[in-house]
């Protein structure tokens, strides 16, 4: 066999056109093999229908369609006529005319759904004052506070015969910014009355809040620090300050949810209109 000539598979390859492609363009009589072996059934294409190749690609890439592509290589010329490209010119103006009504019609509908994602997710209201127990540590990470609450504060809590009211109020402070690591965290749990301070909990009452923005998140610990991001975005987009210290309100956790995704935790903080 002539080193001119490729079996379907290199010829596949040199030409980026998979070989179903090409079984199809046979079939319709579009580009055929230029020697069929009879015997083995191996289809041999010359180095010559590359350049064939290569304009039915030019000419599909131009939106003709295969059957237009195969009259214009019945036609002597094998080239399109000014009219025929005008008319796919006037069809793509028509299909991005289409494409751009079709853009704008999905940004409206991604920005409705994100809206009332949005409202879903965060609304506004009043905190009354309260009694707490406090707890304050520096901690590696918000992974950590489960098992705080668990081993530590809520031992203490019960050894200082502390009573929380139903159906409890509990929620931390970060003090220094909010960070995903090393985090200044002051955990703190509503007591119906305070006790004599204690080497790990310290008793004090909280003033009412106001106006708070909260916002529901339901997942792991490690993505509290995302979740405030998100909301403290919202606030400056929406041109609300920010008066007071942001809380961590966990609403199920570990003590009652074994599964992670289903924790809640509601992000309060204090704000007032700019």
């Amino acid at each position: 066999m002539s080193i001119n000539k490729m079996k379907i598979g290199e010829f596949s390859r040199l030409c980026r056109v998979s070989v179903r492609a090409l079984r199809h363009y046979e079939k319709i009589g579009l580009v055929v093999p230029e020697i069929i072996d009879r015997s083995t059934g191996y289809r041999y294409y010359s180095v010559g229908q590359m350049q064939k190749m290569a304009a039915v690609k030019s000419f599909q890439s131009m939106g003709f369609s295969l059957s237009e592509i195969k009259e214009l290589y019945e036609d002597s010329t094998h080239i399109p006529s000014i009219p025929a490209l005008e008319e796919k010119l006037q069809r793509c103006r028509l299909e991005l005319s289409e494409l751009q009504a079709r853009l704008e019609k999905l940004q409206a509908v991604v920005l409705s759904y994100k809206q009332k994602e949005t409202m879903e997710k965060i609304s506004f209201t009043s905190l009354p004052s309260v009694t707490v127990a406090s707890y304050r540590a520096v901690i590696p990470s918000y992974e950590e506070l489960g098992r705080l609450c668990v081993e530590v504060i809520a031992p203490e809590l019960a050894r200082l015969g502390c009573e929380c009211p139903e159906p409890g109020y509990c929620f931390s402070i970060e003090h220094g910014g909010y960070k995903a690591e090393n985090v200044d965290i002051e955990y703190c749990e509503q007591v119906k009355e305070a006790r004599k301070d204690s080497n790990l909990l310290k008793f004090k009452t909280l003033p009412e809040v106001e106006t708070a923005a909260c916002l529901k998140y339901y997942g792991p610990y490690s993505g509290l620090y995302q979740a405030y991001i998100e909301l403290f975005e919202y606030l400056e987009k929406e041109q609300w300050k920010i008066v007071g210290q942001p809380r961590a309100s966990y609403v199920d956790g570990i003590w009652n949810e074994e599964d992670p995704q289903k924790w809640l935790t509601i992000i309060q903080v204090p704000v007032e209109k700019a």
